[in-house]
């Protein structure tokens, strides 16, 4: 039984879901105790509950703890099997908590489940603190394609923040490498190399298209001040609720790399695209090849490559030293970070030994 403090580092819900993914892939039970003690509710929220009701559903674990509101759980795993899987975040509680969250906790043992799965989520597909759909589906699976992994994923509803009832489907080839290697490295990413395109969308659900084309038009204008140019697509996009969203992705040789900002009452259209753009112009004025929120994601699954590789981000952050943490509990891998939290910084994953457990009885 692995003990995990989900107080640690940045103390939020992501402890939870890299050990749910990591637990399903080793086969290895875990405890965890002070859920979200950094988060103003602590504890399991529906989202959160969703993921563990999800990862238990694949893995046909035993578990228990999994209420809303509670700091600790414990997960014990069977065997992961693919398949077609529907899950709800308003199911449990009314909420437009994130879907891509809740893959978060799954993607990574369906992967090397064995057999195609197919998973729909239902939920906010366009929210704070979460990656939205476009980022996963163009910045995220683009790289996990080159590591091996066969994934798509297709929005049927957009969900915002406060009603949700968004709905994105992801489909998952088993992946075609050796039980104990059964990803391939990307390769050396520490020089992300030249940027090749500029693109993006400016959307709006339920509210006038005039502002997505505010949004579109001062996102242009910022680029053009450095020198820039992008080609956005214009969305009215299908949802029960409002919403108005803004994403740039960057396109460079090595990865690609996203930057998104959602709309509120009372914020301006070109508040919003400002935001996004800010974020890339921070992002490519840097050395670094991995933007901050792709980095923290990639660990589990460069840990799982069986080969050791490093990669350099434009700013360490929290979320990328305490997913390290975590990973490093459930795999044999040593995970260095060089460089300050919120710095420039260089990642190394190191494999330690073969993770067999994941080929002895797992899959």
């Amino acid at each position: 039984m692995i003990r995990i403090d989900g107080g640690y580092g940045e103390g939020g819900g992501q402890i939870l879901r890299t050990a749910l993914a990591l637990s399903c892939i080793t086969g290895r039970p875990f405890e965890i105790i002070n859920i979200r003690k950094g988060r103003k509710k602590p504890g399991l929220q529906p989202q959160h509950l969703t993921g563990v009701r999800a990862a238990q559903q694949i893995s046909r674990a035993e578990v228990e703890g999994a209420q809303i509101g509670s700091q600790m759980l414990s997960f014990s795993p069977g065997k992961v099997r693919g398949g077609e899987y529907s899950f709800d975040v308003s199911e449990i509680k009314g909420s437009a908590g994130s879907v891509t969250l809740v893959l978060q906790a799954i993607m990574p043992p369906l992967i090397i489940a064995g057999s195609k799965s197919k998973i729909s989520v239902k939920g906010g597909t366009h929210v704070e603190w979460s990656p939205p759909f476009h980022y996963m589906r163009d910045v995220l699976l683009p790289l996990l394609n080159k590591m091996g992994i066969s994934a798509g994923l297709e929005i049927e509803k957009w969900g915002w923040y406060p009603v949700g009832g968004g709905r994105a489907s992801l489909s998952v080839e088993t992946t075609s490498g050796h039980a104990r290697k059964p990803l391939r490295s990307p390769g050396d990413i520490r020089n992300r190399g030249r940027l090749l395109r500029l693109s993006g969308i400016s959307a709006v659900s339920n509210l006038p298209t005039s502002i997505a084309v505010r949004q579109m038009d001062h996102g242009n204008w910022l680029l053009k001040g450095a020198g820039l140019s992008a080609k956005f697509e214009i969305i009215d996009a299908p949802s029960i609720g409002k919403g108005t969203f803004f994403f740039l992705l960057a396109e460079v040789e090595k990865i690609r790399a996203g930057f998104s900002a959602l709309g509120e009452r009372g914020k301006p259209a070109e508040t919003v695209a400002e935001e996004a753009v800010r974020q890339f112009l921070e992002f490519i004025g840097s050395e670094g090849a991995v933007e901050p929120h792709l980095a923290d994601q990639l660990i589990p699954y460069l840990s799982l490559c069986g080969d050791s590789s490093s990669f350099t981000t434009s700013r360490v952050t929290r979320h990328l030293l305490t997913n390290a943490w975590v990973t490093e509990k459930f795999l044999p891998v040593k995970i260095e970070v060089d460089g300050d939290e919120g710095d420039f910084g260089i990642v190394t994953v190191e494999t330690l030994g073969q993770p067999t457990n994941i080929a002895e009885t797992k899959f």
